[in-house]
């Protein structure tokens, strides 16, 4: 999900390998930000964020996929060559991200983050964080050591420690960019608060993506299919109660394939 000013945008994926992808995404960018800061807290949840990551990226087929993805796009791409309407620099830019995002990823040896499994320092704390409360300083004392260093002697060490993930990221973040670039905008109604839409059965969808004013107040609950996609809106009645829109909710979606 994404957030501006005036529009809030949500994403429904059709199939787990982009539910997968998105779930990495968003770990990927926490995990920047987090990082880029000074305080000893957030260095605490970037660590927790690495081992998030090492948790969702252990599917075992997890590269070969993106590995897979990356080469598809590749061939797409090599498909407008020769088309007057596609720029041949852009086009080759392209196609160099894709090869470069490859060869790294290929090049990388058994799951993103497999070698901070070798550290045993950090699995420590990676086992005593899966316990409420667990990383206090009398558990780690370490680990709680390492808190009371510089900002840069931490951050240091967090990139280090994430560098082993950037192959992984960068390829998910060309491959998404580049799957969101593949639809386009549609602006729709749901009449009632409620919206139904067939889908072609020439095409196969891996995303869809929902821009909903914040002004409505209406939040989308979403399911689909290869077949269908359905969207009701929902509000907030109390803090911690929900209930159907029952007034009609203008829209944008994008089904991306």
């Amino acid at each position: 999900m994404e957030r501006h000013d005036r529009v809030i945008q949500y994403e429904y994926p059709f199939n787990e390998r982009i539910r997968t992808y998105l779930r990495l995404e968003n770990l990927f960018r926490r995990l920047g930000m987090l990082v880029a800061r000074e305080d000893a807290l957030d260095h605490h949840f970037a660590l927790m964020t690495m081992f998030e990551i090492m948790e969702v990226a252990g599917r075992a087929d997890l590269k070969s996929e993106v590995l897979k993805d990356l080469e598809r796009q590749k061939q797409a791409l090599n498909g407008y060559r020769g088309n007057p309407a596609i720029s041949e620099e852009a086009l080759n830019h392209a196609i160099g991200r894709l090869d470069g995002c490859f060869s790294a990823l290929n090049q990388q040896t058994g799951k993103a983050g497999q070698c901070l499994t070798e550290n045993e320092w950090l699995m420590t704390i990676r086992a005593r964080a899966s316990i409420p409360g667990g990383t206090c300083e009398f558990d780690l004392p370490g680990y709680f050591a390492w808190q009371h260093e510089s900002p840069a002697s931490r951050r240091a060490d967090l990139e280090r420690w994430a560098g082993s993930f950037a192959p992984l990221a960068e390829s998910l973040y060309i491959l998404l960019a580049m799957l969101r670039d593949a639809g386009t905008a549609q602006k729709a109604i749901a009449i009632g608060g409620k919206f139904q839409q067939n889908l072609p059965q020439a095409r196969t969808f891996h995303l869809m993506r929902l821009r909903v004013g914040r002004e409505h107040a209406a939040i989308p609950e979403i399911s689909g299919s290869r077949l269908l996609v359905s969207v009701r809106f929902l509000r907030h009645e109390t803090e911690s109660h929900l209930v159907p829109v029952t007034d009609d909710v203008p829209f944008e979606i994008t089904l991306c394939g």
